[in-house]
């Protein structure tokens, strides 16, 4: 999908958000574990109910890859099935040595031809070259992410009084421009997000930790919009997991809605 594409998609849907698949077995309603497939049917009602007010959709490969062969099977049909018009993300956070990474690549973007990947810079510049090397597809580097442990070395101060995340930001720039690359920015560092716009005035950022992480929505799409919205706000258990009942269905599709009438409006306040 090109950046025209995905912008297109946010204005006639008036929202940016994105659903996260984050389906896990032991928490989705126990009346679906009698199907020949729990999880794909899981990811099937969740998508018709919040396909209208969502413009991606964000598999985290955790949930699928710790169930096996079945789990890639059933990842697999959830990501056929998502409707051709939204943006696919492979929550994979891959990144390793250049034939690696090459390989990483081609499975996430030839074999299941996700839009876009999650990659972990911090090895560098050829880790993270195989992956820009496909026609139409995006990388999304993790940059400032939204658990307690990015203190730990994302914050670290260089010898020129930048954090590190700065540097990664500074020096990925170099690697390719705003219409294959995207950043990780969590929602819980709202009060970095002018910031790093400002580093980064033209990329999509992808926000996780709205909902049920606490990340303030509001907060985040002032500091965060550019003139072509540039954010891809993630919420995942508190849409999918609205209800652990045979309704849950109709939750989800009622908290999307809510997030996206929310986005319409800072769409309207926010978009420079």
């Amino acid at each position: 999908m090109t950046r025209q594409q995905l912008v297109e998609q946010i204005k006639k849907k008036q929202s940016y958000l994105c659903v996260g698949l984050d389906t896990d077995l032991e928490k989705i309603p126990k009346h679906l574990l009698k199907s020949s497939d729990p999880i794909f049917e899981f990811n099937k009602q969740i998508i018709d109910a919040t396909k209208d007010f969502c413009v991606a959709y964000k598999p985290n490969i955790a949930f699928y890859e710790a169930l096996g062969p079945k789990g890639w099977e059933s990842l697999q049909k959830t990501l056929d099935y998502i409707p051709k018009e939204c943006f696919t993300i492979a929550d994979a956070k891959r990144g390793d040595i250049g034939n690696t990474s090459a390989l990483y690549a081609k499975a996430f973007f030839r074999q299941m031809n996700f839009d876009a990947l999650t990659v972990a810079p911090y090895m560098g510049e050829d880790s993270v070259k195989p992956f820009l090397e496909f026609e139409g597809k995006w990388v999304i580097l993790l940059i400032h992410t939204s658990n307690p442990g990015s203190q730990d070395f994302q914050m670290i101060e260089t010898q020129d009084g930048k954090y590190l995340y700065q540097e990664v930001i500074f020096a990925s720039q170099q690697w390719a421009t705003p219409d294959k690359m995207m950043y990780v920015v969590g929602a819980t560092h709202a009060d970095k997000i002018g910031a790093i716009r400002g580093l980064a005035p033209d990329h999509f950022f992808l926000v996780p930790g709205v909902g049920a992480q606490g990340g303030d929505l509001e907060a985040v799409s002032k500091a965060g919009m550019n003139a072509h919205c540039g954010l891809l706000v993630n919420s995942s258990r508190a849409i999918i997991y609205a209800s652990d009942k045979e309704d849950f269905a109709q939750r989800a599709s009622a908290e999307a809605k809510k997030v996206q009438q929310e986005m319409k409006v800072y769409l309207g306040h926010y978009m420079k």
